[in-house]
């Protein structure tokens, strides 16, 4: 039976299936593995369950020349903390779990443009706070979703997901910048770049994958080319954009707002992000459903089941 470590707390009911499988070393811990942790991981196990934070880089496989584990079955969609390239040289496969994290981050993606659009975090702190002086017509004036125009930065499964729901649901024109032109269920204009996309939109959503190719993919540029009145929204991951020059943009007030669910050094975010009642912040609850994170661990876990029966891998990367 395959020796296999889940690197991290997950729900029951994905552990009880691995256990059935394989003979499995539970780490039941949120925090990510050390470097000593993972470097021991390719020493001693068959195969490795890892997630978020496990920063699998070449150092790591460098220092185990001749590891033991022949897969990384990751929990997750995204996988820009493990060096890929250096795991196929290291002769380890890697995996991740797509599909299922679509309309749990389209929907968080929705959360957060709606919350930034109409100051609800804003509203909330000020009730709870107590400071809430009752009704009048001109407190708080948000900005009205319906009816406006959507740019999507990286129209793959869960940039799609976003785009239909803002289309059928608020009645939104899409426009989106991509590698390549998709052919979609609803009208939607492709742009040939970020700038020249967030130059004609009112909410410009990051759906990007993450990695050294996407860093600040959202630069100055881009935020200098949005509109005065519009929203940033980033549920992709944090190193897409650059944290600083988000944070000059919204305390000087050149964008409307911004809704984050990633940072580009998380968990740590910068208290000068923190202040800003212009920006909607959320603690990576991009997929927090129990629903979507069952149904990634079991991915996870057929991803190894597949390897180890020497069967075709049902999500390689």
């Amino acid at each position: 039976m395959p020796k296999v470590l889940i690197a991290r707390n997950l729900p029951d009911a994905v552990v009880e299936e691995a256990r059935a499988l394989f003979d499995v070393t539970y780490r039941d811990r949120p925090n990510p593995m050390t470097r000593a942790e993972m470097e021991a991981s390719l020493r001693d196990y068959d195969g490795v369950l890892p997630t978020l934070g496990d920063l699998y880089d070449a150092q790591v496989f460098a220092a185990v020349p001749e590891p033991r584990c022949r897969i990384l079955a990751n929990f997750g969609v995204g996988y820009n903390h493990i060096d890929t390239a250096a795991a196929q040289t290291a002769g380890i496969a890697v995996t991740n779990t797509p599909g299922a994290v679509t309309d749990a981050t389209a929907d968080t993606a929705l959360t957060l443009l709606l919350m930034s659009a109409r100051r609800a975090a804003e509203g909330e702190r000020l009730v709870r706070d107590g400071a809430w002086e009752g009704w009048h017509p001109v407190q708080m004036l948000g900005h009205h979703v319906t009816g406006k125009r959507l740019g999507v930065l990286g129209m793959g499964r869960i940039g799609q997901a976003i785009a239909r729901r803002c289309h059928y649901g608020f009645g939104m024109s899409v426009a989106y910048a991509s590698r390549s032109e998709k052919e979609l269920e609803y009208p939607a204009q492709r742009f040939d770049s970020p700038q020249a996309l967030a130059a004609e939109v009112d909410f410009l959503v990051v759906a990007l994958p993450g990695g050294a190719a996407t860093r600040h993919t959202v630069d100055a540029s881009v935020l200098k080319a949005l509109p005065a009145h519009a929203h940033l929204i980033n549920i992709a991951r944090g190193d897409v954009v650059d944290e600083a020059a988000l944070i000059d943009a919204l305390e000087e007030r050149r964008i409307g707002g911004a809704g984050l669910d990633v940072y580009e050094n998380e968990p740590q975010v910068p208290d000068r992000l923190k202040a800003l009642d212009n920006a909607t912040l959320l603690p990576h609850l991009g997929t927090a459903t129990l629903e979507v994170r069952e149904e990634m661990g079991r991915l996870a876990v057929a991803n190894l089941r597949a390897f180890f029966a020497e069967e075709p891998l049902p999500n390689p990367v």
